[in-house]
């Protein structure tokens, strides 16, 4: 496919405009802009990474109906009162999962940054137990695809630790450092103009190609092969 920018400065200049004016009404009277500035190509864009997943990441699911984030969000609990968010977001889970229970890659795209990358931000006791013992039975191969250079030209792993090796575990494992962490996260962030260039795909496509083994290691510890979407 050709290299053509995914989005427009008109697009920037709305995300920036809805900063300051994040209100029901005027969003509701500039509604046909953001369709066309931000939905329609972000649409595109989801489309467009779901071809190129099939040449490294076939099993994630991207669909312009599911991994499209809605620009409302949810106050009811919250003490933030304004309606919506301030950037376009999606997010590209495994087939046989969805957003909250398998490692998958996310986009987004804010007044102050591009940003881009993937892996399993919030797991579950049980899912994040499995992802442990995976580790603990063979700490190398989990280090060969958690330190790849690719991963480390990427940002490298990321994400919150615990100060001490979990229960279960010997305090002098071998893997301590990587059976300590809650979260196995790999990102970039680029200025907003990114999107707005070519280079928007390149850079990101480099990102999600460096983070794929790490989401496949991570979703063969939760079984997702064998589970069915809920």
């Amino acid at each position: 496919m050709p290299a053509t920018a995914p989005f427009t400065p008109k697009a920037l200049a709305f995300l920036r405009a809805l900063k300051r004016n994040n209100r029901r009404e005027w969003f509701h009277e500039r509604r046909d802009d953001y369709e066309q500035l931000l939905r329609v190509p972000m649409m595109a864009v989801i489309e467009r990474f779901g071809h190129e997943f099939q040449s490294f990441a076939p099993e994630l699911m991207a669909d312009p109906k599911k991994s499209l984030y809605r620009i409302w969000r949810d106050t009811r609990f919250s003490a933030d009162r304004r309606p919506l968010k301030t950037n376009v977001a999606a997010v590209f889970p495994h087939r046989h999962g969805n957003r909250h229970t398998s490692a998958g890659l996310y986009l987004e795209i804010s007044p102050e940054w591009v940003f881009a990358g993937g892996g399993l931000y919030m797991p579950d006791p049980q899912g994040l137990h499995r992802i442990r013992e995976r580790i603990a039975q063979d700490p190398k191969a989990f280090a060969r695809i958690a330190h790849a250079p690719a991963v480390k030209r990427a940002g490298g792993l990321q994400g919150e630790s615990l100060k001490r090796v979990p229960r279960g575990f010997p305090a002098d494992h071998p893997a301590a450092g990587h059976l300590k962490m809650k979260q196995f996260l790999v990102w970039g962030e680029w200025p907003p103009e990114l999107a707005t260039t070519p280079k928007f795909w390149t850079e990101l496509l480099t990102t999600f190609r460096a983070t794929a083994p790490l989401l496949r290691y991570l979703n063969d510890a939760l079984d997702m092969s064998s589970k069915m979407r809920v």
